[in-house]
C-alpha cells in the first residue's frame, strides 16, 4: 500500500461560518488555523492549501480570559523605531476590530508561502452582516463544541 499525497484535482474546499461572539479568541484562532491547514480532514497533506474558506462575523464581540484585553500590548509600524503600543481592548473598540482576529489566526500557522497562501482565504468581518451569502457556508457552532471555548464572567 502506498502513501496517499493529495494532488490539487483532489482537493475539495468548502465555505465555514463561524460566529465570534462570546467565544475565547485563542480557542477560535486554533479552530480556524486548523480549518485553514486542512488537518481536519483525513487526506491531509501538508504541502498543500487543502484548507477550507472561512467567513468570521461578529469580530468585535470576541473574548478573552484574563486582562488580556488590558495587558497585551502590541503595535508596530514596520519602520524602525516604529513601536506603538496598543492594548487589543482599544484595536477591538476602533475601527478596524478584526485585525485582532487575523493576527491571532496567522500567528498560529507555520511561517512560510504556503501560509501566506492559506491567510487569503480568511474573512473577518466586524459585525454580523458579511457578503458572502452566495457562497452559501456552512455554520460551524463553536460555542457547543466545547464549553472552555465560551468565558462566564
Amino acid at each position: 500500500m502506498k502513501t496517499f499525497t493529495a494532488t490539487p484535482s483532489d482537493i475539495e474546499k468548502k465555505w465555514i461560518l463561524i460566529d465570534a461572539e462570546g467565544v475565547v479568541l485563542g480557542r477560535l484562532a486554533s479552530i480556524i488555523a486548523m480549518r485553514l491547514r486542512g488537518k481536519h480532514k483525513p487526506s491531509f497533506t501538508p504541502h498543500m492549501d487543502m484548507g477550507d474558506n472561512v467567513i468570521v462575523i461578529n469580530a468585535e464581540k470576541v473574548q478573552m480570559t484574563g486582562n488580556k484585553r488590558d495587558e497585551n500590548v502590541y503595535w508596530h509600524t514596520g519602520y524602525v523605531g516604529g513601536i506603538k503600543s496598543r492594548t487589543k481592548g482599544e484595536i477591538l473598540e476602533g475601527k478596524y476590530p478584526e485585525r485582532v482576529i487575523m493576527q491571532a489566526v496567522k500567528r498560529m500557522l507555520p511561517g512560510g508561502k504556503l501560509s501566506r497562501q492559506q491567510m487569503t482565504n480568511i474573512r473577518v468581518f466586524a459585525g454580523a452582516e458579511h457578503g458572502m451569502e452566495a457562497q452559501k457556508p456552512e455554520v460551524l457552532d463553536v460555542k457547543a463544541m466545547n464549553k472552555k471555548n465560551t468565558r462566564t464572567a
